[in-house]
């Protein structure tokens, strides 16, 4: 299994879609960088958020997950609150060929601040907009900008394509649009 490097990653995105809206090298102009680096592709999280609350006193339960643990609004900033956090989905939609597992980790600028990303591995034959996970480690509110860069995914190409790839088990956050909340 290797990593893959940037020109990989430049030709999956153009000819087979792997990353829409791609962009071909990183972008900073004065915000959080996105776009190819040498080894991974830094991805954009959306003006899209849950911020998680506890104003109606719900209980945390991966089983029976309440949407009333959130506050849903749509801006360019998200406040999230100390030690608490907030889910975001990336401005891109990936498609992840079936010889590939895709890791994420968090980029330095946010991670320095005691932002920390978190994000599944993204497995063979899956696509859609990453669900992405925001935790603020601090007693301090933490700033996101949404459409700036907030994570770093890696690609690792397997020896041959394994036999049953998520798109074949029909895994249930497949094709996701939207920020998803956890199921069963």
């Amino acid at each position: 299994m290797s990593i893959m490097p940037d020109h990989w990653i430049r030709q999956q995105a153009t000819e087979h879609q792997m990353i829409e809206p791609f962009e071909a090298a990183q972008r900073r102009e004065g915000m959080i960088s996105y776009g190819v680096s040498s080894y991974g592709y830094d991805s954009r999280v959306a003006p899209e958020w849950m911020v998680f609350t506890n104003v109606n006193n719900a209980i945390v339960d991966p089983k029976n997950f309440s949407e009333k643990a959130f506050v849903e609004h749509n801006e360019d900033v998200c406040i999230i609150p100390p030690n608490s956090f907030a889910l975001g989905r990336t401005v891109e939609y990936f498609k992840i060929p079936e010889d590939v597992m895709v890791v994420c980790l968090g980029k330095s600028t946010y991670a320095r601040c005691g932002i920390i990303v978190n994000v599944t591995p993204l497995e063979p034959g899956w696509e859609g907009h990453v669900t992405l996970e925001f935790s603020n480690t601090t007693p301090l509110p933490a700033k996101v900008y949404a459409n700036e860069g907030a994570c770093q995914f890696l690609f690792f190409k397997g020896d041959s394509p394994c036999e049953v790839s998520y798109a074949d088990r029909a895994g249930k956050y497949m094709g996701q649009r939207n920020v998803t909340l956890p199921k069963l």
